[in-house]
């Protein structure tokens, strides 16, 4: 089972990839996890894309195909695969389709977190992060126990430039930009649910595992 999983900053949709890949034994293919390995590796892809990081520039989109096709063949991907922060562009869906057809494989589902603008700048606005551990918290929904101090190591927290208001309005018109075309590719292609994740953690959770569970029994 191939499933990408998409959601503006603040959707929430990395909570819920390490929610599903716990419970269905998916394996969990974060695109900025999958540069930071390869480039510890010391591996060529590795090396590629750290010469355009360093430059400022974007990955090319052949590249990151390759990183994860080369991770979807480790043994962990047997059971499935849940792809988080990949594709961001329609560009690149069509590049991993490409791919995957080459390898006689596919995407199954894409699973689509839907979330107000006005929540997401809700959000986004009220994260805080540790400067020592770099936990992350919420003045909306996840408070620390203390103000202005880490519960897991009592660091100060502080909150990014990119977490403004300002900011993350800047970042969310971006992203619906380059995501739109790309909910209509794949809702066109028959294989886009959506949910609703203005809903609690748990039931967004379950509302993705049933579609997921309804996907692989079809």
């Amino acid at each position: 089972m191939h499933v990408i999983l998409l959601g503006a900053p603040g959707a929430g949709k990395g909570t819920q990839a390490a929610l599903i890949s716990q419970r269905l034994g998916l394996a969990h293919i974060a695109s900025g996890d999958l540069f930071r390995q390869e480039q510890a590796s010391g591996s060529e892809l590795g090396k590629i894309a750290k010469s355009y990081m360093e430059k400022g520039l974007l990955v090319p989109d052949e590249v990151t195909v390759k990183m994860i096709l080369g991770r979807i063949t480790a043994p962990d991907c047997d059971k499935g695969i849940l792809l988080d922060g990949f594709p961001r562009t329609l560009e690149q869906a069509k590049a991993l389709d490409e791919a995957l057809a080459k390898e006689g494989k596919g995407i199954d589902l894409v699973l689509y977190i839907k979330v107000s603008n006005e929540e997401l700048l809700r959000r986004l606005s009220g994260r805080w992060i540790c400067r020592d551990c770099q936990a992350p918290y919420n003045v909306v929904e996840m408070q620390p126990k203390v103000a202005g101090k880490c519960d897991q190591c009592g660091g100060e927290l502080y909150q990014r430039a990119d977490d403004t208001e300002e900011t993350a309005r800047k970042r969310l018109d971006v992203y619906f930009a380059q995501t739109m075309p790309l909910i209509e590719y794949y809702s066109k292609a028959g294989k886009l649910v959506g949910t609703d994740g203005e809903k609690g953690i748990e039931d967004v959770g379950e509302d993705l595992t049933t579609a997921i569970a309804a996907g692989i029994g079809r």
